[in-house]
């Protein structure tokens, strides 16, 4: 036998393992980002959202993790009482996207056209009891909201977060003598962090967003005044693909997962 056969094997069998390694090698282009140069790239612009007083903590957070994924995109919040914002809208104010509390308000905007297309709904929230931490005036439901010397604040009535509260109200068959009522369920909130009211009525959301500067106390009846909070993109939109961009990603799963972290429910 030939003593170059042996050679000739083993170089052989080292092609053959070249080539195969080169067959095996591992596939890093799944799930990665586009690479630098990609035709591949996320919206652009500049929009501004006008959203409900209760989204502010969660919206400022959806703002900057989308802006994060999407560097050539900017995301500016207006948030106040969705009543308000509707009415800011009415008279001209440039919005792209607008995020109701309730269906309600929203449907102001849509029937006068002021609305794209058909908004879509995308968390739950319910009322809770906001007091001073230790609860030192000692209420535990609605009906101790009206005790002598107990001072209660609540949202007005087309805020969403009053309408709410006249629900309930007529649910429980309590009726509630606030000593204000204010625009906004973050006016509500503030009144009771700083000690200028014993109680208001505000979202379970404000509370876990108060990082203890309130307590929570949970009633029966909030599970008769659910509400539901749409999000649309504004017919006169600078930049409707963008506004379409920033609106689903509030509806994704990643964005479900920050709302849900803050305390709101399922659409």
């Amino acid at each position: 036998m030939s003593l170059l056969r042996p050679f000739a094997a083993l170089a052989l069998a080292a092609t053959v393992a070249l080539g195969l390694a080169a067959c095996t090698a591992p596939d890093t282009g799944s799930g990665a980002q586009a690479p630098a140069g990609s035709d591949t790239e996320g919206p652009t612009g500049s929009i501004t959202v006008f959203a409900a007083a209760s989204l502010q903590q969660t919206f400022t957070t959806l703002g900057k993790r989308f802006e994060t994924a999407n560097p050539g995109a900017s995301i500016r919040f207006s948030f106040a009482g969705s009543s308000d914002l509707v009415t800011q809208i009415q008279n001209g104010a440039p919005a792209d996207v607008f995020a109701s509390a309730d269906e309600a308000n929203m449907a102001k905007l849509s029937s006068t056209d002021l609305a794209s297309g058909s908004p879509r709904d995308f968390a739950t929230n319910v009322l809770e009891i906001a007091v001073a931490p230790g609860n030192p005036k000692g209420i535990t439901d609605l009906d101790d909201l009206t005790a002598p010397g107990v001072q209660l604040v609540t949202c007005a009535a087309p805020v969403p977060c009053g309408a709410a509260t006249a629900e309930v109200e007529s649910a429980s068959g309590v009726d509630l003598e606030p000593v204000s009522e204010e625009q906004s369920v973050t006016d509500v909130l503030g009144k009771v962090e700083s000690g200028q009211a014993d109680a208001g009525l505000v979202y379970v959301t404000d509370v876990r967003g108060a990082g203890g500067k309130v307590d929570g106390v949970p009633f029966d009846e909030s599970a008769t005044a659910v509400n539901t909070y749409p999000i649309g993109v504004l017919r006169d939109s600078e930049d409707p693909a963008l506004a379409q961009a920033f609106s689903e990603y509030v509806r994704s799963a990643a964005g479900q997962r920050v709302l849900a972290d803050a305390g709101f429910g399922k659409p």
